[in-house]
């Protein structure tokens, strides 16, 4: 049974930095070929994805956070990272991690698609003032 686990949220300034971590329980990450990926829902709006990363090293990113949302993981740890630099107001949310394993991630819009993961976290919120 997988789980995920998400961390790291918070309260900061506008121009501020936060470093998301989602702890992966129940699989090990590179044990098999994956997709893994970060959302985020703010109140009253759709779940929009952030971007992803797969076993090849697959990056994606939503235009709204590239150049500043690195994705890494630690295997050592089976955690995924998001990093979040450059906070806006508009980047205030609850924050997903998601994963499909044994499957990398599709094209760009399928990285994006919530519909295209199969196991979820239950979020972190983060405000941006």
């Amino acid at each position: 049974h997988v789980q995920l686990v998400e961390s790291g949220g918070g309260s900061v300034q506008a121009g501020g930095s936060l470093r998301l971590s989602c702890v992966v329980s129940g699989y090990t990450i590179n044990s098999d070929i994956y997709c893994m990926g970060w959302f985020r829902q703010a109140p009253g709006k759709e779940r929009e994805g952030v971007g992803s990363l797969d076993s090849d090293g697959g990056t994606v990113r939503a235009d709204s956070v590239m150049g500043r949302a690195p994705i890494s993981q630690d295997s050592a740890k089976n955690t995924l990272y998001l990093r979040l630099n450059s906070l806006k107001p508009e980047d205030t949310a609850v924050y997903y991690c998601a994963a499909t394993f044994g499957n990398r991630c599709g094209g760009r819009s399928s990285a994006l698609d919530y519909n295209e993961y199969l196991s979820w976290g239950r979020g972190t919120q983060v405000t941006v003032s």
